[in-house]
C-alpha cells in the first residue's frame, strides 16, 4: 500500500495533496521565466510573456518579444514590442490582453496578437510614472489598479467603460508599500496596502487603518498578501514567517501558521479544488513551495456558462467544434450558431490573401439568411480592417438600408449611400446622407448630386423651405427655375422685409423672375401688388388709418366705410374693379354703417349691374324690414316673388306669383304660409292651381 501513498502529502488534518504532471508544456523558452514578465489567464486560459530587457543589462538596440501561448504551451503569437517600458501585464475577463506601460498607457492585445485598442490612466499617471500595476476582475469587469511615483494609488474598475478614480492618499507615505493589491466589498472596488506593521484600507471616499484579528505578535512589516478569486478570503505573509489567514473583510480569522521562512515569498495565491469546500494558499520561494490550509469555504463557486465556454473557443478560431456543441446543446441560432458564424465571417474578412470577391462570395455562401447575423458588422470588421472595397461588397447582402448607409457614410461613400437610402423610401435616412453630404462636398458638387436624384432634390427643398431660405433660392438659380424664384421672392417680401421699399424692391425681381418664366399673369399680377403697396402707403400718409397689407377688396372697403367714396371709386377705376364687384363692396359697406340715406342715394345713382334683390337681402341682414321694403318694389319680375316673401309680404307674392302662373313660385310661397295668419292666401293659391289645370 505504501506505493500508492508514498507520493500523497498532508495538508491539515483532514485532506491530502499529491503533485504530478498533467502534461508538459510545448513551448520553447530561450529565457528563463524570472527574466520575463508573466500573465497566465484564469480558466486554463492563454500565458503571455514579454521577454523585458527593461530588467536585464542588454543592449538598447534589443527590442522585446511579446509571446502568447495557450496553457500547454503552444505558440499562439508572437511580435516585437515597439511601445514604451511595461510595468504589468494581465488578461482581462474576454481574454483580451492588458500591458500597462510605464507612462500610464494600456495597450490592449487580442488573443492572436492582433491590437484592438489603447487608453490612458489619466495624466496625473503620465507625469509621475507607473511604479507597479495590478490587473483584476470584478462582477463589472476587468480593472486596472496603478500605483504612482508619487505613491498615490489611481484605479478603474472596468477598462470597457473607463472611469478612473484617484483614491485616497496614505498619510505620510514616503516610500512605496511593502506589497498591496486589490479587493472588492459590497460591489465597491478597494485598495488594500501594508506600510511597515499598519494595514490601510482606500476606498473611494476615505483612507482608513485596519487590523486583522488574531494576529500573533512581533510583526513589524506584512510582505506579502493574496486574495482569493472571489474576493472573499485573504492571505498575509508577515515578516516572522507566520502565514495569516482570514476573511477579506478583516473581521474573521480562519487559521494562522507559522512557516519558519523570513524571506519574502516570491508569490502567494489561494487555490481550491473543483466543488471542493476546502481552500489552501500557495506559496513559493525561490526553490521551495509550501501548501498551507485548511480553510472551509461556504460558497458554491459558478463555473465557465456556456456562453463564456464559446466565446473562449472562438477567440481560439475552434469555430467547427463551437458550432458541434452548439447543435448539440440545441442553443436557439441567435446564441449559438448564428453567432459563431459571425464571428467566423469576421475572422474572414482579416485574410488579405484572398480577394475580395472570393470572401464576400464564401461568407454569403455559408451564412445566406442566417437569424441573427449582421452583415453591416461583418462589413465593419472589413472596413477595419482597411478592405473598403469587401466592405461594400457585404453591404449588399444586408437587407436593412438603416444598417448599410451608417458604415457606407463612415467610408465616406455618401453618394452611395444616398442611393441606399432613397432605395429604402425612408426619409428620415434620406435627411440624414443629405446633411452628411452638405458638409462633405463644397456647394457646386453638392447641388450637382442632388440634381441627379430628384427625391432628394425635393426633400431638400422642403427642408430648405423651413431652414435655409438662401440655399432654396441658390437651388432655383442653378436650375434656372425662375417660377419658383419668382415665388420665393414674393414670400421673402413679406417675410424679410419690413420697409415699404424693401418689398417693392423683392416684388420687383419677382416680377421679373416671372416674366423670364413667361408668366405674364403672375407678374402682371405682381406689379398691380406693387401699384397697390405705394398707393396704400400714401393713403396712409394722407388720411390716417391702416390700409398697408390690406387686400384691394378691403382697401376700397375701408375707403367707403371713412366716408371717402371719391376715392374708392377712383381706386377701382385705376385697377379695374368690375362694376358689380364695386356695387357688392360698397352696398356692403353701407349696410355695415346703417348708413341708409347714403346707400338709397346710391341705389338711385344709375342702374345697379347687380338688380335689387341684393339690397333687400342686405337690409333684410342688418334687421331693417323698413328700408328692405323701399328696394322690394324695384326688385325684376324673376326675383320680385323671393323679394316680397323677405320682407314678409306673402299676400303679395301670392298675387304675384298667380298672375305669372308660375308653379315653382306658388310653391314656394305655399311654403311660407304658416297657421290661421296665410290661410286666405293658402287658399287663394289652390284656387288658382285648379282653375289652371281646368284649362
Amino acid at each position: 500500500m505504501d506505493c500508492y501513498t508514498a507520493n500523497w502529502n498532508p495538508l491539515g488534518d483532514s485532506a491530502f495533496y499529491r503533485k504530478y504532471e498533467l502534461y508538459s508544456m510545448d513551448w520553447d523558452l530561450k529565457e528563463e521565466l524570472r527574466d520575463c514578465l508573466v500573465a497566465a489567464a484564469p480558466y486554463g486560459g492563454p500565458i503571455a510573456l514579454l521577454r523585458n530587457p527593461w530588467r536585464k543589462e542588454k543592449a538598447a538596440s534589443v527590442r522585446p518579444v511579446l509571446d502568447i501561448y495557450s496553457a500547454s504551451g503552444m505558440p499562439l503569437a508572437s511580435l516585437l514590442w515597439k511601445s514604451g517600458p511595461v510595468v504589468s501585464l494581465g488578461w482581462s475577463a474576454e481574454e483580451e490582453l492588458l500591458c500597462v506601460q510605464e507612462d500610464g498607457a494600456v495597450l490592449v492585445y487580442g488573443l492572436h496578437g492582433d491590437f484592438r485598442r489603447h487608453f490612458s490612466m489619466g495624466n496625473e499617471v503620465l507625469q509621475n510614472r507607473v511604479l507597479d500595476a495590478r490587473i483584476f476582475h470584478t462582477e463589472f469587469g476587468s480593472g486596472v489598479a496603478i500605483l504612482t511615483g508619487a505613491h498615490r494609488f489611481t484605479l478603474s474598475a472596468n477598462v470597457g467603460d473607463l472611469k478612473l478614480r484617484r483614491m485616497p492618499e496614505v498619510p505620510g507615505l514616503q516610500s512605496a508599500p511593502s506589497c498591496w493589491t486589490t479587493l472588492c466589498q459590497d460591489r465597491v472596488a478597494q485598495i488594500l496596502l501594508a506600510v511597515g506593521p499598519d494595514l490601510y484600507l482606500l476606498d473611494h471616499a476615505a483612507c482608513s487603518t485596519v487590523t486583522p484579528p488574531g494576529l500573533a505578535p512581533g510583526v513589524s512589516s506584512f510582505l506579502q498578501m493574496a486574495v482569493s478569486f472571489t474576493y472573499r478570503h485573504l492571505a498575509l505573509f508577515t515578516d516572522t514567517g507566520y502565514i495569516w489567514m482570514g476573511t477579506a473583510s478583516l473581521k474573521e480569522k480562519l487559521c494562522e501558521f507559522n512557516c519558519n521562512i523570513r524571506a519574502p515569498p516570491k508569490q502567494m495565491v489561494w487555490c481550491s479544488r473543483p466543488r471542493s469546500k476546502e481552500r489552501a494558499v500557495v506559496v513559493a520561494w525561490e526553490r521551495r513551495l509550501m501548501v498551507v490550509g485548511d480553510a472551509p469555504e461556504s460558497i458554491q463557486y459558478k463555473q465557465l456558462t456556456i456562453q463564456v465556454l464559446l466565446d473562449r473557443l472562438v477567440l481560439r478560431r475552434l469555430y467547427p467544434l463551437a458550432i458541434q456543441i452548439c447543435e448539440y446543446l440545441r442553443l436557439p441560432e441567435v446564441q449559438g450558431v448564428s453567432r459563431i458564424l459571425a464571428h467566423w465571417a469576421c475572422y474572414k474578412v482579416q485574410q488579405k490573401d484572398v480577394s475580395d470577391e472570393d470572401v464576400a462570395r464564401a461568407i454569403n455562401q455559408k451564412l445566406g439568411d442566417t437569424p441573427g447575423v449582421s452583415y453591416s458588422d461583418i462589413a465593419a470588421r472589413a472596413y477595419g480592417c482597411g478592405r473598403t472595397e469587401l466592405a461594400i461588397k457585404l453591404l449588399e447582402y444586408e437587407p436593412r438600408s438603416g444598417e448599410q448607409v451608417p458604415l457606407l457614410l463612415k467610408m465616406k461613400r455618401s453618394k452611395l449611400a444616398l442611393s441606399k437610402a432613397i432605395e429604402s423610401g425612408d426619409t428620415d435616412l434620406v435627411f440624414t446622407v443629405l446633411l452628411h453630404l452638405k458638409n462633405e462636398l463644397n456647394r457646386g458638387d453638392f447641388f450637382m448630386t442632388l440634381r441627379n436624384q430628384p427625391m432628394a432634390l425635393s426633400l431638400y427643398r422642403q427642408f430648405c423651405k423651413h431652414q435655409e431660405l438662401e440655399t432654396l433660392k441658390d437651388l432655383y438659380n442653378q436650375d434656372d427655375n425662375h417660377q419658383e424664384l419668382g415665388s420665393f421672392h414674393i414670400r421673402a417680401s413679406y417675410a424679410a422685409e419690413e420697409r415699404i421699399e424693401g418689398r417693392v424692391a423683392a416684388l420687383q425681381t419677382a416680377a421679373d423672375a416671372f416674366y423670364k418664366a413667361k408668366n405674364e399673369f403672375a407678374a402682371k399680377a405682381t406689379e398691380d401688388q406693387m401699384r397697390l403697396l405705394r398707393l396704400q402707403r400714401r393713403l396712409e400718409d394722407e388720411l390716417g388709418g391702416q390700409f398697408l397689407d390690406l387686400s384691394l377688396h378691403d382697401t376700397v372697403t375701408t375707403l367707403i366705410l371713412g366716408g371717402h367714396n371719391k376715392r374708392a371709386e377712383q381706386l377701382a377705376r385705376d385697377f379695374r374693379i368690375p362694376d358689380k364687384r364695386l356695387w357688392w363692396l360698397k352696398l356692403t359697406a353701407l349696410a355695415d354703417l346703417e348708413d341708409w340715406e347714403e346707400l338709397e342715394k346710391f341705389s338711385k345713382s344709375k342702374k345697379s349691374p347687380i338688380g335689387y334683390l341684393p339690397f333687400v337681402e342686405i337690409c333684410m341682414k342688418q334687421h331693417n324690414k323698413y328700408e328692405a321694403k323701399k328696394y322690394a318694389s324695384r326688385v325684376g319680375p324673376e326675383q320680385k316673388v323671393k323679394a316680397l316673401l323677405l320682407v314678409g309680404d306673402v299676400a303679395q307674392a301670392a298675387d304675384v306669383a298667380i298672375e305669372h302662373r308660375n308653379e315653382a313660385e306658388l310653391s314656394l310661397v305655399l311654403s311660407h304660409c304658416t297657421g290661421a295668419t296665410d290661410g286666405a292666401t293658402a287658399d287663394k293659391i289652390q284656387r288658382a292651381r285648379a282653375q289652371a289645370q281646368k284649362k
